[in-house]
C-alpha cells in the first residue's frame, strides 16, 4: 500500500535518566506491526545508561541529545523535527501494547472527523504487573475540563490539531497532556475506543508521585484555566493537610472525614462565582461517597 493507506505515525519519547525502563519502552515501538513508524528519542542531557540504550536501536531510532525546558518543550521540539500526519509522545518508563498503532490508525481513518484518538490502558508497577486500570471514559467536553480521563500514551494526535491549537505549553511540566486534550477538544472531536493501547507505569520516580504538591498545584492551575471551576475532588486533595495528612499520588486513597469538612470552606474559597454549584456537589459526593480524584497521569 501507499503512503495514503499507511501515514506516517511519528512518536517522540522524552527522556532523561531514564536508562531503567527505556529499552522495554523502546522495544514496545519497534515491536509495533504497523509498517510506518518514525522514532525519536528526545534526550534532556542524561547522566546515566539512557544514550546508550538509545545507541543499541540506532538508526532504527533517530534521537538527540541537550538541554531542554522540561518534558513538555522535549517533545514539541521532538515534534518539529518529525514529519509524521499523527503524533503520539510515549514516556520513557511507558509502552505500547502490541499492534496499538495499527488499531489508532485505523480508527482515525474510519473517523476523518476525529482529531484525537485513545485507547485503554493499565496502571502497571515497577515489574510491568498491572496493578489497576486507568480510568478512562467517553469523549466528553465538560468532564475533561475537571478530570484528566485520557491516558496519554493511549492517545493518537493528528498533526493538523495539535498544531492548531499551538501544541503542548513547555510552561507546564505536570498537566501538559491534560492542558493539551482540553485545548483540542475545544475545537475537534475525540474518540475513545475500547482496545488496551498501553501500559502507564507508577514507580517513585514519576514526577507526579515524586512531587504530588507540584503535580497538584497545576493541576489546579489548568482547572482555572480551563473554566475556573475548581471539583470537590480537587479541593478535597489540596484539603489533606489540614487534617493532617500528606499530598500523595495514591489510586486509592482512603477518605478523611476531617479532609471532607475542610473542602467545603476551602472549596469556597477557591470557587468564590460558583458557591452554590460547589456546594451542591459537596453536599452530593457527602451523601453518596462517591469520592474520586481524577488527575493528570504521572509524569
Amino acid at each position: 500500500m501507499g503512503d495514503e493507506a499507511w501515514p506516517l505515525v511519528s512518536i517522540v519519547t522524552p527522556a532523561l535518566n531514564a536508562a531503567d525502563y527505556l529499552d522495554e519502552t523502546i522495544r514496545s515501538v519497534l515491536s509495533q506491526d504497523y509498517p510506518n513508524v518514525e522514532y525519536r528519542v528526545m534526550d534532556g542531557g542524561s547522566t546515566d545508561g539512557t544514550l546508550r540504550v538509545v545507541e543499541r536501536y540506532a538508526p532504527r531510532v533517530r534521537w538527540t541529545s541537550g538541554a531542554d525546558a522540561g518534558t513538555a518543550d522535549a517533545i514539541g521540539r521532538g515534534f518539529e523535527l518529525a514529519r509524521g500526519s499523527i503524533l503520539a509522545f510515549l514516556n520513557a518508563d511507558d509502552a505500547y501494547r502490541p499492534g496499538a498503532v495499527s488499531k489508532a490508525v485505523r480508527a482515525l481513518a474510519a473517523h476523518p472527523d476525529v482529531a484525537v484518538v485513545y485507547g485503554e490502558a493499565d496502571w502497571v508497577d515497577e515489574r510491568g504487573e498491572v496493578i489497576g486500570r486507568y480510568p478512562t471514559k467517553a469523549f466528553d467536553r465538560e468532564l475533561l475540563k475537571r478530570e484528566c480521563c485520557i491516558c496519554q500514551p493511549a492517545a493518537f494526535i493528528r498533526r493538523t490539531a495539535f498544531e492548531a491549537v499551538g501544541g503542548l505549553d513547555p510552561t507546564l511540566h505536570y498537566a501538559f497532556d491534560w492542558d493539551l486534550w482540553i485545548r483540542i477538544a475545544a475545537r475537534h472531536e475525540m474518540l475513545r475506543i475500547g482496545d488496551p493501547l498501553a501500559a502507564s507505569r507508577l514507580h517513585g520516580s514519576c514526577k507526579s508521585v515524586a512531587h504530588p504538591e507540584a503535580a497538584l498545584a497545576e493541576g489546579l492551575e489548568v482547572l482555572r484555566r480551563h473554566g475556573g471551576y475548581i471539583p470537590v475532588p480537587w479541593v478535597y486533595r489540596s484539603s489533606r493537610p489540614f487534617a493532617g495528612k500528606r499530598i500523595e499520588f495514591s489510586l486509592r486513597e482512603k477518605p478523611s472525614p476531617l479532609s471532607y469538612l475542610a473542602a467545603l470552606p476551602l472549596g469556597l474559597l477557591r470557587n468564590p462565582r460558583h458557591p452554590v454549584r460547589y456546594t451542591a456537589e459537596w453536599i452530593r459526593l457527602i451523601a453518596s461517597r462517591a469520592w474520586t480524584l481524577r488527575e493528570p497521569r504521572p509524569q
